[in-house]
This record gives C-alpha cells, sequence and structure tokens, in this order.
C-alpha cells in the first residue's frame, strides 16, 4: 500500500511555509522516517526535521436525530526543508 500525504492549506500553514516549514496529513500508522523519506521523493527537496502530532477527531451532534457523530482521529506532520528549497503546492504567486 502506497502511504498518500495531502497539504494543509490554511493560513497558519501558509505562514509557516514562507519560513520552509509545510504541512501534511499523513496516514496514522507512518512513523518520522517514512514521512520524511516520502516527501524527499514526492517533492524532490532534502528534509531536514519531521514533527509529528495526532489530532484528534471532533464529536458533532446532528440535531434531527440527536446522535453524536465523532470524525476519526488524524496524523499532522511538519516538515521542514532545506534553505533555499521550496515546494510548489503551497505557492501563492503573491
Amino acid at each position: 500500500m502506497r502511504a498518500s500525504i495531502k497539504p494543509v492549506i490554511t493560513e497558519t500553514s501558509m505562514e509557516m511555509a514562507r519560513r520552509n516549514w509545510y504541512t501534511f496529513v499523513v496516514p496514522l500508522g507512518e512513523n518520522k522516517n517514512t514521512i520524511k523519506r516520502l516527501v524527499e521523493k514526492t517533492f524532490a527537496v532534502e528534509v531536514l526535521a519531521v514533527k509529528t502530532m495526532i489530532v484528534k477527531g471532533k464529536s458533532k451532534r446532528s440535531l434531527k436525530t440527536r446522535r453524536v457523530v465523532k470524525k476519526p482521529d488524524w496524523k499532522k506532520a511538519m516538515v521542514k526543508v532545506k534553505e533555499g528549497q521550496k515546494i510548489a503546492v503551497f505557492e501563492t504567486g503573491v
């Protein structure tokens, strides 16, 4: 199974991208070494550091049925790339 990563595009992540920190959603089972290899292979950049965190899923209540539905937990990875290298997904053109 090939692990997939998705970029997190928020105001905070775009500000961090200016400082060479890029944020991705990664599968829960992946560790820092596999995330590093995956980002390096996918975007052709050199990764210097990886920080990971597990984000707990929110609980939402349906108004009609009054049932509580819990969103799944997900893992966020913040990746620092070498100075001067960029990931095109996070470029705004401004």
